[in-house]
């Protein structure tokens, strides 16, 4: 592999058959609410430490037809490590005592985000990602994993009916002033919300809301509804940072993937 796993630096386990280089890519770099980069996050693991770039200052651009200009290479993948770091200070998950009792039983080596599959929803990615727009779509192209994309559809069609559960489900979007607004269902039950564990069911209904505050800050507040594994909605919120300089890796999850074999103990961050 040519990134180290996050999960594994995140639990500092033995990482057999990878050295991290000395001078890690700036593409490894993700903000997060808890504080600091996933970087500094995992420098204690392998040995580095660096601070993100400055995010690019100006004004937010905007299409010729006055649509705001999401497009560019993104990093900040929200609260990846535990989706309770994006509520807001005193707020707590809502979990059913069934979702409870799953959480409490999930090993590391089952996430399904360490074993090359999509992150899903709102788990976006510790790595950056790129937004592409037209008129009729908006796409996210992601560096991590299995190179996998997200397509939004903004040509004001509804729902498909009864879709079939995928990974990213069935996403309509439309905008408002400079915000993108995306709602999705028909989500497949498999990923999880974070590395914490954190699941959900194919009841689950998100609404994301993506809005360029300035030309190097992208503000990304995401409502969950799941009544099969939360009692009441509940709404994330991250920032992303643009990177004017960098494009996406070639990054393949499954190549000399050696480390889930080693994830020993119930998933979460220690």
């Amino acid at each position: 592999m040519k990134k180290l796993s996050l999960l594994a630096a995140f639990a500092a386990v033995s990482l057999l058959g990878q050295q991290p280089p000395a001078a890690p890519s700036s593409s490894a770099v993700a903000t997060s609410p808890a504080g600091g980069s996933v970087q500094d996050r995992v420098a204690p693991a392998v040995g580095t430490r660096r601070r993100p770039p400055a995010r690019p200052k100006g004004p937010t651009p905007h299409l010729p037809d006055g649509t705001v200009d999401l497009s560019g290479v993104w990093n900040g993948g929200g609260p990846i490590g535990d989706i309770a770091q994006g509520l807001p200070k005193g707020a707590v998950i809502p979990m059913t005592p069934a979702a409870e009792k799953i959480f409490h039983s999930r090993q590391s080596k089952d996430d399904p985000e360490a074993n090359c599959l999509p992150t899903g929803v709102p788990r976006i990615s510790p790595y950056p990602w790129r937004i592409i727009q037209d008129k009729a779509h908006v796409w996210f192209l992601f560096e991590g994993n299995i190179h996998s994309y997200r397509q939004i559809f903004t040509d004001g069609r509804a729902h498909k009916e009864d879709p079939d559960p995928t990974w990213y489900g069935d996403s309509i979007g439309h905008y408002e002033g400079d915000t993108l607004v995306v709602d999705t269902i028909g989500f497949n039950d498999k990923f999880w919300f974070d590395f914490a564990g954190h699941p959900h069911t194919e009841q689950l209904h998100t609404v994301e809301r993506y809005t360029r505050k300035d030309l190097g800050t992208l503000e990304v507040a995401t409502t969950i509804t799941d009544p099969g594994a939360y009692t009441e909605p509940f709404t994330l919120h991250f920032t992303a940072s643009l990177r004017p300089k960098e494009e996406l890796m070639e990054y393949i999850c499954q190549e000399n993937q050696q480390d889930t074999q080693h994830e020993v103990g119930f998933a979460g961050l220690n």
